[in-house]
């Protein structure tokens, strides 16, 4: 029997929620702004407050100079919808990028984990926190880092050959050690600074370690 639950304002919570019924869910948001999480017979439905999204496109654009700077392959996924079915989960992360494997996927248009690699890097921002474990439903997926940003520090989160997340002092996508604390005071100056002057600045920084 479907049962919802409203934990917060931002989001509700339907239980016993089949795969199929999932499916439809999909389809039946799939034009509205909207995130759905599934796990297990759980969805999570959330809407995406200003502050969420301004903060995940920053952080996109900074993978971009970053991986620019770096003159590193980049596929971009967006908020793709990406899907276990064996396994019962599903989300679509605020970013996600494929850097080693971007020569799998590129031209591609639809992704499908039976074939195709998962993204070497998402981008999870919790301003408002999930009544469900993402970080799990990633590893599930197989996505190589997540960069989760919540209260006010980034971490890189790596996957272990155990199936698990584990912080990493750095990131193990780029040739250049990127650090998550080296990042914050470009995140930081968000709220006050030009993006173009931050991420110039950025380039700058990413060009001074790159150099011999």
């Amino acid at each position: 029997m479907l049962r919802v639950r409203i934990p917060q304002k931002q989001r509700f919570i339907l239980d016993s929620v089949t795969w199929q019924s999932y499916t439809r869910f999909l389809r039946d948001f799939a034009d509205r702004h909207v995130r759905l999480t599934y796990d297990g017979g759980i969805l999570e439905i959330m809407t995406l407050s200003h502050e969420h999204e301004r903060l995940s496109e920053f952080l996109g654009v900074l993978i971009y100079v970053l991986t620019q700077g770096m003159q590193l392959p980049l596929a971009l996924g967006g908020s793709t919808t990406f899907r276990r079915r064996k396994k019962e989960k599903g989300l679509e992360p605020d970013k996600c990028y494929w850097i080693g494997n971007a020569k799998c996927v590129r031209g591609k248009k639809k992704i499908d984990l039976r074939v195709d690699p998962p993204p070497d890097l998402a981008v999870e921002v919790d301003i408002s926190r999930s009544s469900l474990d993402r970080m799990a439903i990633y590893a599930a997926i197989g996505v190589v880092e997540v960069w989760r940003y919540a209260d006010d520090t980034l971490t890189f989160w790596v996957l272990s050959s155990n199936g698990n997340y584990v912080a990493s002092p750095k990131s193990t996508l780029f040739p250049v050690e990127i650090k998550p604390g080296e990042l914050m005071p470009f995140i930081r100056r968000y709220d006050r600074d030009e993006v173009h002057e931050i991420m110039e600045d950025v380039q700058a920084w990413v060009e001074e370690r790159s150099s011999p």
